[in-house]
């Protein structure tokens, strides 16, 4: 039927979510492996109802905080920017981005701007899912 429909599937196992929530973190990773699962069904029906609504996550880094945003899909950096703070939208100049897989394997911000993954991006950037931006704007 969902084929049919072209709508995603999603397995979850009560029993093995209930297991999972008990466990800690390390543990929790060593039991996914044993099932071969890389996540909890929990972190897969999240990504299928984003996916179903059209939306992607972002990551914007001011001082010790993070704040995520979540525009639909094919958004443009300054709708981005809007999600965080309408001033940040209207006054939008550029957006500093680091993919999120380039940020943990930088270990932070200051990592990728040495390693060279940090990109300068205008208002026709098309944000991905993941990206970890600081906006630079004048209101």
């Amino acid at each position: 039927m969902a084929d049919e429909e072209g709508a995603d599937v999603v397995p979850v196992c009560a029993a093995i979510e209930s297991e999972i929530a008990q466990l800690d973190l390390g543990d929790r990773q060593a039991f996914l492996e044993e099932l071969g699962l890389h996540e909890p069904g929990l972190d897969r029906v999240i990504r299928a109802a984003y996916h179903l609504l059209g939306l992607l996550t972002f990551f914007t880094a001011a001082s010790r905080k993070c704040a995520p945003g979540r525009p639909t899909y094919g958004a443009l950096a300054p709708q981005a920017a809007g999600e965080i703070h309408t001033d940040f939208e209207k006054g939008f100049i550029r957006a500093e981005v680091i993919s999120y897989d380039d940020f943990i394997a930088c270990k932070g911000e200051q990592g990728a701007k040495e390693a060279g993954k940090m990109r300068l991006e205008g208002k026709e950037y098309v944000v991905r899912e993941g990206d970890v931006m600081h906006f630079r704007f004048n209101v």
